[in-house]
């Protein structure tokens, strides 16, 4: 009679079952700290938001003699972790040219940054600061104005009866119109 022994326990599981262990480990060691990395990089990563056109006002809103109205310019403003909605970011001045047109100025004075005022018996604007005045396209009126250049045209589209103007400043005390 043969004396049969049993057999002893299979090398092969215990072996596959730490291979696993130490597999699954390293993974949840390895993928903790990369998903942590997501929050802390996701403002490097995100691109910057460019300002593109913001809703002024209803185009049916703007007098048909073509007088200018002032209208505040509230846009959405982005860092690296907030986003705050309808901030005001400047003013403009709003004037229907045509059928379905209009002409946007900046109502910043391009001299020193003062606020630019519509004169309607004058039919121009003027700056309170330095008397610098334009006329009501924005050119400079007066030769002796000290504003090196005329008022800051924007661009501005109307759609769906809604005026949309791609806001931004520019450089104050320069003749060349450079945005900032």
């Amino acid at each position: 009679m043969s004396d049969r022994s049993p057999a002893p326990p299979s090398d092969r599981r215990t072996f596959v079952s730490k291979v696993a262990a130490v597999v699954i480990g390293g993974l949840i060691t390895v993928a903790a700290p990369i998903a942590g990395l997501f929050p802390i990089l996701d403002p490097l990563r995100r691109r910057g938001e460019t300002r593109g056109m913001v809703r002024v006002t209803s185009f049916a809103s703007l007098p048909e003699s073509g007088e200018p109205r002032k209208f505040p310019v509230l846009d959405t403003l982005v860092d690296a972790w907030n986003r705050t909605e309808n901030v005001p970011v400047g003013s403009v001045y709003v004037q229907r040219t045509g059928e379905n047109s209009v002409r946007v100025l900046n109502s910043v004075c391009p001299h020193l940054g003062c606020s630019v005022g519509y004169n309607a018996a004058g039919h121009g604007y003027f700056c309170p600061c330095h008397k610098s005045s334009f006329t009501v396209d924005g050119a400079i009126a007066d030769p002796k104005s000290p504003s090196p250049r005329g008022m800051d045209p924007l661009e501005a589209v109307v759609k769906d009866g809604e005026v949309w103007v791609k806001f931004q400043n520019f450089r104050k005390g320069s003749p060349e119109r450079i945005a900032v």
